[in-house]
């Protein structure tokens, strides 16, 4: 059996079969920076800086987790179309409150 056919596609793309250290850094990179754009375009409240500070630290360490999953399941690719899904569902809303503003 062969280990790169059963590759994510952003694993396969950093070539963790090959050169795991780098490859796993980069898988690791991008989840964190989609699990942050997903976590911004739905979920993030104006919080107190230290309470941004505790949840970013935890949600890299949760991040890790999701990195040694996502070595074969497709967890960047899933965080990839929720985050395209929220950026249409914000620009639409955005869209929608400006027509309604102008409605009025």
């Amino acid at each position: 059996m062969n280990v790169a056919e059963r590759l994510s596609f952003f694993a396969a793309l950093y070539n963790v079969s090959e050169h795991p250290k780098i490859g796993m850094w980069l898988l690791y990179l991008t989840i964190v920076a989609l699990s942050i754009v997903v976590y911004k375009l739905g979920f993030a409240k104006k919080l107190p800086l230290g309470k941004s500070i505790v949840i970013y630290i935890f949600l890299c360490v949760g991040c890790t987790l999701l990195t040694f999953l996502g070595i074969f399941l497709p967890v960047a690719e899933g965080l990839v179309v929720a985050a395209l899904i929220l950026i249409i569902y914000k620009i639409r809303l955005h869209q929608s409150k400006k027509q309604q503003a102008e409605a009025k």
